[in-house]
């Protein structure tokens, strides 16, 4: 059988499209107001530290409850599961304070510059502890981590050192399933379910 004909320059093979990868997890989102204050906090910051990145997108500010996974392309199944077992939460709503400022370390990459919260987050553990337990018992395999509540504001390579600030306060009336497609700086939410008032 003759070999296929390779001309300089061109690869035999189809090329390869990109993983589209998806990542979806549960999230307390600050109300449009509260996410504009941020952006302009993040501004301040930015000049005050000498930061270069530009802060995410308003509807991207948002603190991570649990995640679900990372995946290479978007299984239905698990955001409908997800979405089920999301709706048999019924909690109050609380008031979020985050009122310190820092950056996480990542090796070879941008630094997270983060809100933080120290005594204004009981409530907000509380629900996340709540969520967890009943995602577990749904059959969903959460990995074991420790909860530091943020925000983040925007990537950059220099190290921002942790102070207090003028603390960021809102009051968490829903909460929300996401998917991130990784990469794309893109967040869809999915759905949203109201805390009790």
């Amino acid at each position: 059988m003759p070999e296929q004909l390779v001309l300089p320059g061109l690869d035999a093979r189809p090329a390869l499209r990109p993983v589209e990868r998806h990542h979806l997890f549960f999230a307390i989102v600050p109300d449009q107001d509260t996410a504009m204050r941020v952006e302009r906090l993040a501004q301040r910051l930015r000049v005050e530290c000498g930061l270069k990145g530009k802060p995410l997108p308003t509807k991207h500010f948002h603190v991570t409850l649990h995640s679900i996974g990372i995946h290479d392309r978007f299984f239905e199944h698990v955001a409908s599961w997800a979405q089920a077992t999301a709706s048999t939460i019924s909690m109050p709503a609380f008031d979020v304070v985050l009122d310190h400022v820092g950056s996480f370390s990542r090796a070879a990459r941008d630094r997270p510059v983060v809100l933080l919260g120290s005594n204004g987050v009981a409530a907000l553990k509380e629900f996340r502890g709540v969520l967890g337990t009943t995602l577990a018992k749904a059959g969903f395999n959460l990995k074991p981590s420790s909860f530091t509540p943020h925000l983040t504001l925007l990537y950059d390579k220099h190290e921002v050192a942790e102070r207090t600030l003028e603390p960021v306060r809102w009051t968490a009336r829903e909460f929300v399933l996401v998917d991130s497609r990784v990469g794309k700086t893109q967040h869809v939410q999915l759905a949203r379910w109201p805390l009790l008032a």
